[in-house]
């Protein structure tokens, strides 16, 4: 069974929370790591960025305050487009409603594509990888925030503890959604380890992979280029 109509009425459901709920979740760190995706993006220098899952249009808005850059924020989930637009609505920001699976672009237009918290949530993700690729121009830069599963170290116990029992219990009383967040924290453990998910970056036609983690390598950024 696809994910995707329970994916996309989860985050319908928590869109007026979301990002209350990332700011508590992750100690106000997840504006950092947005900021350094951004970075790793660099300049479109006049042509297009894509923000692909856009969420509550943070990613794209950071594009267009450094850069000024004209980004298309996308998303299937029309609440969390609708608040993104709310919260965004002085910038210059095409928002837009589309499955990661079939990308309603042209091949080869955008310089950069952004996306968080997308590929754990799909059901094929190398398969959204490859459709990133098409909508990339030669030389585009794609770049992905993501959660990773903590290495099993010392502190493993604690993070598992966090993930387990801390967040859903925040999703209760912050988000009225103990069920979505559990899902949430859930998919993070069993999501494709960093390296492994660098590997499917590759394996979609992407060179000089790279990535980063954060939040004591329970949060990485990837990265790569077109061909």
């Amino acid at each position: 069974m696809s994910k995707g109509p329970g994916v996309q009425k989860m985050f319908d459901a928590i869109a007026g929370r979301y990002d209350m709920m990332n700011r508590v979740m992750t100690m106000g760190q997840d504006q950092r790591w947005r900021k350094f995706v951004v970075k790793k993006a660099g300049d479109p220098d006049g042509d297009k960025s894509l923000d692909l899952a856009t969420g509550t249009g943070d990613i794209a808005a950071l594009m267009v305050d450094t850069y000024g850059a004209e980004v298309i924020g996308a998303d299937f989930s029309l609440n969390m487009l609708l608040e993104a637009r709310n919260r965004f609505a002085a910038k210059s920001i095409h928002w837009q409603a589309c499955d990661a699976n079939n990308l309603p672009f042209v091949d080869s237009v955008f310089d950069s594509v952004t996306f968080g918290y997308l590929l754990r949530n799909v059901d094929d993700a190398g398969k959204v990888l490859k459709e990133v690729s098409r909508v990339l121009k030669t030389g585009g830069r794609v770049v992905c925030l993501d959660t990773t599963p903590p290495v099993k170290n010392m502190i493993y116990p604690f993070l598992q503890f966090y993930f387990r029992f801390c967040i859903p219990a925040m999703g209760k009383f912050i988000a009225d959604d103990e069920t979505a967040y559990a899902y949430l924290t859930g998919s993070t453990m069993e999501f494709y380890t960093a390296e492994e998910l660098a590997h499917l970056f590759k394996e979609a036609g992407f060179t000089q992979v790279s990535f980063k983690k954060f939040m004591f390598g329970t949060i990485a950024v990837h990265w790569g280029e077109k061909e």
